[in-house]
């Protein structure tokens, strides 16, 4: 197969132990693939191993892989576009896996996934790391009716048509959160593809902090939520406005049946704020739900657009 139409694209901060080798592995498993570096501040000789291996560096000054991607998406054009990390965690040797569904046109995201084999599990030394992707992966269960495999894997391929409609919102490690729930909204074709796992090496260092970076990574699960799924969204805080508002309201009724008066007149304005909100909250529900749909036919035909270049 050709991948000479295929980007090899590498978010980098301090990965200058690992870089030299994940860059010849993806330059042997992908003949003709153009290999970019995008070195994100670092501290150490990220830049000049990944050019004495044969990477295309470029720089990116915001701080965060979310940047870095964004930064990507927009100076890169490529018919597959194969993201990974520099720590060499994942395997070259998946590549293949990953961008033939894409140069044949069967998917728009190929996903690596490290946990259906139990490689994760075995490798990883990180506490909470497999906790946190298991409750991602439920929540947008939840959200979507949509399961996946592994949400966090930074492991994945993607089509030209997906990564130049994506907007990407995050800043940080929340990005592989982002593309998996912008893919699920969307309706884009997603493929689960089994990769090997391996720790880092002795000497690297993750830059994932396992609790703002989770805090950060459920607060944009929040906010898509309520972007992509205002209806359902703004009913559950209903529902929670309605529950308070009968705890309160149903005693006052029924003593007002048995003797006619009201005794406790602030609760019963507090019960009656409470359904004011309730009903406020559904009202919004159904404004946004409103405006969503049109977005999101505008989106749609946007992705028309970029499918006939």
């Amino acid at each position: 197969m050709d991948y000479s139409n295929t980007a090899v694209i590498i978010p980098c901060y301090n990965e200058a132990l690992t870089i030299g080798k994940v860059v010849d592995d993806f330059h042997r498993e992908l003949p003709g693939a153009i290999v970019y570096v995008y070195d994100n501040n670092s501290s150490d000789d990220t830049s000049q191993v990944a050019k004495q291996h044969g990477a295309t560096v470029r720089h990116e000054p915001r701080q965060g892989k979310g940047n870095v991607c964004r930064q990507m998406f927009r100076d890169i054009d490529a018919v597959c576009y194969l993201m990974v990390d520099g720590d060499d965690t994942y395997p070259a040797e998946a590549a293949k896996s990953l961008c033939e569904p894409i140069l044949n046109g069967e998917a728009d995201m190929t996903v690596g996934d490290r946990l259906s084999n139990g490689t994760y599990a075995e490798e990883n030394k990180r506490a909470f790391h497999g906790f946190g992707n298991n409750l991602v992966r439920a929540m947008i269960k939840w959200i979507y009716s949509y399961s996946f495999d592994d949400v966090m894997t930074g492991y994945r391929a993607m089509s030209k048509p997906f990564v130049k409609t994506f907007p990407v919102l995050s800043e940080g490690f929340q990005i592989e959160t982002e593309l998996s729930i912008h893919a699920v909204d969307h309706r884009w074709r997603i493929q689960d593809v089994p990769v090997e796992y391996r720790d880092r090496p002795a000497g690297s260092e993750s830059k994932l902090n396992t609790v703002s970076d989770g805090i950060k990574v459920i607060a944009m699960i929040g906010t898509l939520f309520k972007d992509y799924r205002p209806l359902k969204f703004f009913s559950l805080i209903a529902i929670i406005f309605a529950i308070v508002g009968l705890a309160l309201g149903i005693p006052i009724v029924a003593e007002y049946f048995q003797t006619g008066l009201v005794p406790r007149f602030p609760t019963a304005m507090l019960a009656v704020s409470f359904m004011f909100l309730c009903g406020l909250s559904l009202a919004t529900g159904l404004i946004l739900d409103s405006v969503a749909k049109v977005e999101r036919k505008q989106w749609e035909l946007q992705a028309y657009k970029t499918y006939s270049k």
